[in-house]
């Protein structure tokens, strides 16, 4: 972790005295430590040990009542590589579900650009308390790596989940993030997400109910790992702002063609998930139909085959996947995508598993090499399946 920027948030909680130790661990990996402290965490350990140890000023208020200097939160958020927030107290993660900032550390946590890790620690009746389990989904749906409470005795001299995990423990979590983080490092995706819109006239169009969800989550991840993503994106209500991110957005399968053809060349992965319509309009009419016949007759061509345009100008360095939505046969048909794609893999979902698909927050996939290797994953978040393909893809490249 030489050289790494590791920013340490420490609330109320009795665990606080084991940051000490956890500091010392990060230190003699050569990790740089700045640490935030809510004023309730001061009463478990002093911000002056805290200070020694981490060879760095503590920050507590918002301002110094000595001298009148403001801390800014701002420059706190931008500084880190990852935003450790350990012990965390059932106090402090509802504050941070709900988005409430009363203190220096819960400001900082609304405006850090880095991932965010954090390590409950509380005792097993607040634990096991719907609210808390609510919030600390609320947190892991906003992209927080959470990391697992332990099971044993507690402060109150009760025995149950809910200690916060050891230091040594937390500092491994700490060193495997650093080593998944730069899996992609100088590799550059391009990734296609969301639906196309073909227009029928100005205000009708033909169109799926693809939210771009799982094409946004994969983007996300490899962003975590160090890649530069290009994101070409059909219209959804997402957004990402990542400074290693472009992304482009486009309405039609022409379009998105256009901007494939101009990226693909210099990218290493590609990764297809765009629900592109198969057709279009002949003709878009100028001006918006009017109901008056009884039947109306919309002749249709065929899109291009953007995933089969990729595959046939892919050269040996670079690696090519496609998703199949499927209704039935799901296997049979992407097998037939593989070959006649030249495709490394495709992820394989169907309508008949539900949960999968479009609108949802979940979604079961396999995925397919091209030596026809079959993985079977269970239902799942959208994020916890982005972690899954871009750990397939990690391996497979």
């Amino acid at each position: 972790m030489k050289g790494k920027k590791i920013l340490l948030g420490i609330t109320g909680g009795i665990a606080a005295y084991k940051i000490a130790f956890l500091i010392r661990l990060l230190k003699k990996e050569e990790a740089e430590v700045k640490c935030i402290m809510t004023p309730a965490s001061c009463d478990f350990i002093s911000p002056l040990t805290i200070a020694t140890l981490s060879e760095n000023p503590v920050y507590i208020e918002f301002w110094n009542r000595t001298d009148g200097k403001w801390t800014n939160h701002v420059d706190l958020g931008l500084w880190p590589d990852v935003f450790l927030i350990a012990p965390l107290t059932a106090n402090t993660l509802a504050k941070l579900a709900t988005g409430y900032c009363d203190n220096l550390l819960s400001a900082t946590y609304l405006s850090v650009k880095c991932p965010v890790m954090i390590a409950p620690a509380m005792d097993l009746d607040m634990y096991a308390h719907p609210t808390t389990n609510q919030n600390l989904v609320t947190l892991a749906s906003f992209g927080v790596q959470i990391l697992p409470v332990e099971e044993g005795f507690l402060a109150s001299g009760l025995i149950g989940k809910g200690r916060m995990m050891e230091p040594e423990d937390i500092s491994l979590k700490l060193k495997e993030f650093f080593n998944v983080r730069d899996t992609f490092k100088g590799l550059k995706i391009l990734l296609t997400a969301g639906p196309t819109y073909e227009y029928i006239d100005p205000v009708r169009f033909i169109g799926n109910h693809s939210t771009g969800k799982m094409g946004y989550a994969i983007a996300e991840e490899f962003l975590k790992r160090g890649a530069e993503v290009i994101l070409i994106t059909g219209p959804t209500k997402l957004n990402i702002i990542h400074p290693r991110l472009k992304k482009i957005d486009i309405t039609s399968a022409d379009e998105m063609l256009v901007q494939v053809k101009l990226y693909w060349k210099d990218t290493n992965i590609g990764v297809f998930s765009a629900a592109v319509a198969d057709y279009r309009p002949v003709y878009r009419e100028k001006q918006k139909i009017k109901k008056k016949d009884e039947e109306i007759i919309l002749n249709l061509v065929k899109n291009p085959d953007i995933l089969a345009w990729a595959g046939q100008h892919k050269n040996n360095s670079q690696y090519l996947v496609g998703f199949a939505l499927e209704t039935n046969n799901a296997i049979e048909h992407a097998r037939k995508k593989v070959l006649n794609k030249n495709l490394d893999a495709i992820v394989v979902n169907t309508l008949e598993n539900e949960g999968a698909g479009f609108g949802h927050d979940t979604n079961k996939v396999a995925v397919l090499s091209k030596d026809f290797q079959l993985i079977d994953f269970p239902l799942k978040s959208k994020k916890e399946v982005a972690k899954d393909l871009v750990d397939f893809i990690s391996n497979s490249f």
